[in-house]
């Protein structure tokens, strides 16, 4: 263990922390928007399955590579090696996946900036600053960098302070506001007409589909970027894991919390698309496809917003409220990834390493908001469709092949005595070796389809 590393202070601060990493614009846009497009309940089952056949296994690799690196995911990588050339393409792989976190930050903080714009243009109106609320609605670069702006300041504050002051202290905040905003949002929404059969389009799988192998793909690749396997943030934040912890069991603890989320999720925008349509907005076209799929958060609910009268500020507000925080409890995970890197590699110390990187990505940022027809899609399928999945497969095959299965044995034993005499340990060593790269390639298959 490195002298005087930080690692969280308790277990519920470890599982909301890390859910709170996993928890992101993923779960409350992408899952719903793709549930909607992929038969409602139908995908909603399939889901469940891939999250447990394909995201926890490879969770629990990803926490076990950063438990038992005990440091960045460069040096957590390379310590799994047994010989110089190994151990040199263990960093390389911790390198690729470095990449991911910082890529991602720079257009995911962009969105987080959106969400910021939208929650103080729902604040605006309730006051009745009608043009400012107009101004950030609106899309243009200087309401771009404002919003990215103070999406990357709040970030850095988060990050700064560390650890247990920083990372744990806020997750344990926002992770219960997540829960508490939605169920004020879907009582609220039941009540609206229409919103049953949205619940129940959700809810009632429709069972002709579930074998259909689009669905069964997008299922696959929605579990697999839920849990950002290949992010680096499940792997830093296993590195800040006591060895008392079972891992398995805090993996799954995890799994199950940002799980919930999407489910949840599911639960609020499913009925609130379907209000949406009753009153007169447009969702599906002829064929029963997503009119709006990639700006479903930002035209179609705030449609459904504006329809609502003089409370309808008010409940977006708390929508992009609760956006926010999950985009938050993401973004702070995907800075300490490099801050990490460059406070042990060079002694920095957290703050500046904080500002000094927080500072770089988001100068990256802004070339992007100035050539965002160019560049943000790109940005966006270079992090996501490329490097998240390739780190994901070396994270995976580095994993199962490279690191000795009496080491791996030994690290899961902490926290877990006979753990060699359960199901776990009979299945999962053989499972990641074997099935989980045969997933992993699925997944990236799927994204060049």
């Amino acid at each position: 263990m490195a002298a005087g590393r930080e690692h969280f202070s308790s277990r519920i601060g470890f599982v909301l922390a890390a859910a709170g990493a996993a928890v992101g614009l993923g779960n409350i846009w992408g899952f719903p928007t793709q549930a909607a497009s992929n038969g409602g309940g139908a995908f909603l089952l399939v889901y469940l399955f891939m999250i447990l056949v394909v995201a926890y296994p490879m969770l629990v690799v990803e926490m076990a590579i950063g438990r038992h690196g005990q440091a960045n995911p460069i040096d957590s990588m390379r310590k799994l090696g047994r010989s110089p050339l190994s151990k040199t393409l263990g960093g390389s792989v911790g390198l690729i996946g470095l990449m991911v976190p910082c890529l991602v930050l720079a257009f995911y903080s962009i969105v987080g900036g959106w969400l910021v714009s939208f929650m103080l243009a729902a604040g605006a109106d309730i006051v009745g600053m009608h043009e400012a609320s107009l101004w950030l609605k609106g899309f243009s670069v200087e309401r771009n960098l404002f919003g990215a702006a103070i999406f990357y300041l709040l970030t850095i504050l988060i990050v700064q302070a560390g650890v247990k002051e920083g990372i744990e202290k806020w997750s344990t905040r926002l992770m219960p506001a997540l829960f508490v905003l939605f169920g004020i949002l879907f009582v609220y929404v039941m009540t609206l007409p229409g919103a049953t059969q949205g619940l129940a389009h959700y809810l009632i799988p429709d069972f002709s589909k579930v074998m259909d192998r689009d669905l069964i793909l997008a299922a696959m690749g929605q579990g697999f970027f839920s849990l950002t396997i290949g992010g680096c943030s499940m792997l830093i934040y296993g590195s800040y894991l006591s060895r008392k912890e079972n891992l398995p069991k805090m993996a799954l603890n995890v799994t199950l919390v940002d799980t919930a989320v999407a489910v949840i999720a599911g639960l609020v925008i499913l009925p609130a698309m379907f209000a949406a349509m009753q009153q007169g907005v447009e969702i599906y076209d002829a064929k029963g496809e997503l009119l709006s799929s990639s700006t479903l958060v930002f035209d179609v609910l705030p449609m459904l917003f504006e329809g609502l009268g003089a409370g309808g500020a008010f409940i977006a507000l708390i929508f992009f409220v609760l956006m926010t925080i999950a985009a938050l409890t993401s973004s702070i995970s995907m800075l300490e990834c490099p801050v990490s890197l460059m406070n042990e590699r060079l002694g920095t110390k957290r703050s500046v390493a904080s500002w000094f990187l927080g500072g770089l990505i988001a100068l990256f940022s802004v070339v992007i908001v100035f050539n965002f027809g160019s560049m943000f899609g790109l940005v966006a399928n270079i992090a996501t469709q490329y490097f998240q999945p390739f780190a994901a497969l070396l994270f995976c095959l580095y994993g199962g092949w490279v690191w000795k299965r009496s080491e791996k044995l030994q690290e899961l034993r902490q926290g877990y005595d006979n753990i060699e005499d359960g199901i776990f340990w009979k299945i999962w060593p053989t499972y990641v070796k074997f099935v989980c790269p045969a997933l992993v390639i699925a997944v990236i298959w799927m994204s060049f389809a």
